[in-house]
């Protein structure tokens, strides 16, 4: 950890990397966290679910891309801190020799990116300290690993709802994806307050958050979610809460998710 990374780390205030992570039964989290993750559980108890079926979907969505597309290359944005199953070990499971590009702009992940340092031998994993807002930045430092002339999964799981400006992370996700070849994959999940997935009881809950943590979070609707995939090509079953895409039988959590592929 660098003195410059000390130094942005705040326990005065929860946030949203370190809440998640207690969410998901982690240890990297502090006592303030701790007491805003229990009241937005109180308000809205199903709060873990979604944590978890969002976990859940990033196992299954690295999985097709590169056990069944083959997909060896992959830009995680947002990154968040590293639990069970992060992206290069489902993906490095797949195929040993898959590159993953990390991206994540916050403290204390920039303090444990070590752990998701790791690689198989025949693979690469590397971190880049970057905000997701600076999508060309993060484009032009991923090339130092990635060969962008070829196929990449650009994903961005829960990260476009720290961004409040609906026209800036369309902004975001165009770049990403101009910048990256035909047959490239955009991955997302977003939480909603739509109804038909149980979004209705989000709103007390994202109020309390926005008034007592950081950074401050946006819902979108199902229709919003959708506009980040023109021009692309969604896999079946589009979109879908994140919990039932390829895995209908389960119940769903106020999370869309949902792949597209560059034609």
């Amino acid at each position: 950890m660098t003195t410059d990374s000390t130094a942005r780390i705040r326990t005065d205030i929860a946030h949203n990397a370190r809440v998640w992570n207690y969410w998901l039964g982690g240890k990297d989290n502090y006592q303030v966290d701790r007491a805003v993750g229990d009241q937005v559980t109180a308000m809205f108890p199903g709060i873990g679910e979604v944590a978890r079926a969002d976990r859940a979907f990033l196992g299954r969505a690295v999985s097709h891309l590169v056990g069944d597309a083959g997909v060896r290359q992959l830009l995680d944005i947002g990154t968040g801190l590293p639990t069970g199953e992060n992206t290069h070990e489902v993906a490095q499971r797949h195929a040993p020799d898959a590159r993953i590009v990390y991206v994540d702009n916050d403290p204390i992940v920039l303090a444990h990116a070590h752990a998701l340092l790791t690689s198989s031998p025949g693979g690469v994993t590397t971190y880049i300290d970057q905000d997701a807002r600076n999508a060309r930045e993060i484009l032009d430092a991923a090339a130092e690993t990635l060969d962008l002339t070829r196929p990449v999964a650009v994903m961005l799981l829960g990260i476009l709802n720290f961004i409040p400006d609906t026209d800036e992370t369309h902004r975001i996700v165009r770049t990403l994806m101009d910048g990256v070849p035909s047959g490239s994959y955009l991955v997302l999940t977003h939480p909603t307050l739509d109804a038909d997935v149980g979004g209705a009881g989000n709103q007390a809950a994202m109020d309390f958050w926005n008034a007592n943590a950081t950074p401050p979070i946006t819902g979108r609707s199902r229709a919003e979610f959708l506009s980040y995939f023109d021009g692309l090509e969604l896999l079946d079953p589009g979109v879908e809460s994140c919990s039932r895409w390829r895995c209908p039988e389960e119940a769903p959590v106020p999370q869309f998710g949902a792949v597209g592929r560059k034609p």
